[in-house]
């Protein structure tokens, strides 16, 4: 039977098993005896939504736990929520991590742990390493402190440059079922069967992007929005307009998140410069707080820069969904539709359209997402896609 810590691994059960092996042969290491399934280094992938963090900051938190991951104990309940001293989760401050940003990691794993027998450096999107960043990282990846543990998330292993998945143990997670996501969705949200069967479908084995669907509203109108816009291309000014529509909603809902972000990290710079305190007047403060101002601003054009492009990339991948289901009627594939609920809509377009058409759709959305990874302007790579949508025969450049 495995750790409670596991349960919010959805549809993960050889990599659960896998990993729990791992933490009792911590312990047989400790002890001094062998301990072949465990290692200092590893890399967790799998597709958007397959629980990647989730996988690594449970197997942090049951290698942190006195009892290999309880559940319930404060170790396993701080770890998930990045309060524990013995386990860093580390997410890229932009659009990537660089030398600086590998230098401060290094520094950190270097540290013996406080309470634990570990030290666990979980980083998130190792796929955004620089190459100059991966350098830095090779030697402590590949000789690190015996207390050590380098746990690293990234879509699939082509992702990382091969230096990284030498060095490293791979678990690759797998997309969850509709089945398993609609299940946690009711068991652990208490969601009602029918909106979490359609979550889950709608979000494509996504269990982050399930949850918002089935919990939120605006996400539902947010996801119809964009599955509206293929009816919408009848021209090349209908193209433009639909490309800024998507741009303008993805940039709104990317403030949203890091609007509220932004605020607290400049009343906690602020306070942290003494913003209140006797004989602080603001103009010292301002001239105290310069470069470090300067420096938070520059942190946050970059996130929200990359939060508008993750928003983006939300709607092309709703929109794959909905030309997949149009490939899926026009080979009448006995398949469940992604987007079941508008069959008749989806049937409309796979008439108007060939099987090539919709494949060289497909084509196009994924490489507006190559694109906005290569860091293209994303009014400009939408723009392409939306003409390549209207008509799949012209190539963009």
């Amino acid at each position: 039977m495995t750790a409670p810590i596991w349960g919010r691994l959805v549809g993960q059960d050889e990599v659960v098993a896998d990993l729990a092996r791992a933490v009792a042969d911590a312990e047989e290491i400790r002890r001094g005896e062998p301990g072949p399934g465990m290692t200092h280094a590893w890399l967790v992938t799998g597709p958007p939504g397959s629980g990647r963090s989730t996988a690594a900051i449970s197997f942090a938190a049951a290698l942190a736990c006195p009892e290999d991951g309880c559940g319930v104990c404060e170790v396993c309940r701080t770890v998930p929520l990045g309060g524990h001293p013995d386990v860093d989760v580390v997410t890229a401050p932009g659009l990537s991590y660089g030398v600086d940003e590998a230098r401060d990691l290094v520094l950190r794993a270097s540290m013996s742990p406080i309470t634990s027998p570990w030290h666990c450096v979980v980083i998130e999107d190792a796929d955004r390493l620089t190459e100059k960043a991966v350098n830095v990282l090779l030697k402590a990846l590949e000789e690190p402190p015996p207390h050590t543990v380098w746990i690293l998330c990234a879509p699939s292993v082509e992702d990382v440059l091969p230096t990284i998945v030498s060095r490293t143990r791979h678990v690759p997670l797998r997309t969850p079922s509709t089945t398993d996501v609609a299940d946690l969705l009711v068991d652990n949200y208490g969601v009602d069967r029918a909106m979490a069967s359609f979550a889950a479908r709608a979000s494509q084995g996504h269990i982050g992007r399930a949850r918002a669907l089935a919990r939120d509203e605006h996400v539902r109108q947010r996801r119809q929005e964009v599955l509206r816009l293929p009816f919408a291309l009848a021209d090349v000014p209908s193209c433009f307009m639909a490309a800024a529509n998507l741009l303008a909603a993805a940039t709104e809902d990317a403030h949203a998140i890091t609007d509220p972000l932004d605020a607290a990290e400049d009343a906690a710079l602020r306070a942290e410069y003494g913003d209140g305190a006797s004989g602080v007047t603001q103009a010292k403060l301002k001239r105290l707080m310069s470069s470090a101002v300067k420096e938070m601003e520059k942190r946050q054009k970059t996130r929200r820069t990359r939060t508008v492009r993750d928003q983006v990339d939300r709607a092309l991948l709703d929109l794959m969904g909905l030309y997949r289901d149009v490939l899926v009627v026009q080979m009448d594939a006995t398949v469940t539709l992604v987007n079941e609920e508008m069959r008749p809509q989806v049937s409309q377009l796979a008439s108007r359209s060939t099987e090539n058409d919709t494949g060289r759709r497909l084509g196009a959305i994924s490489y507006c997402r190559a694109q906005l990874a290569a860091n293209v302007t994303p009014q400009l790579a939408l723009e392409s896609l939306m003409v390549e949508l209207k008509d799949p025969w012209i190539r963009v450049a």
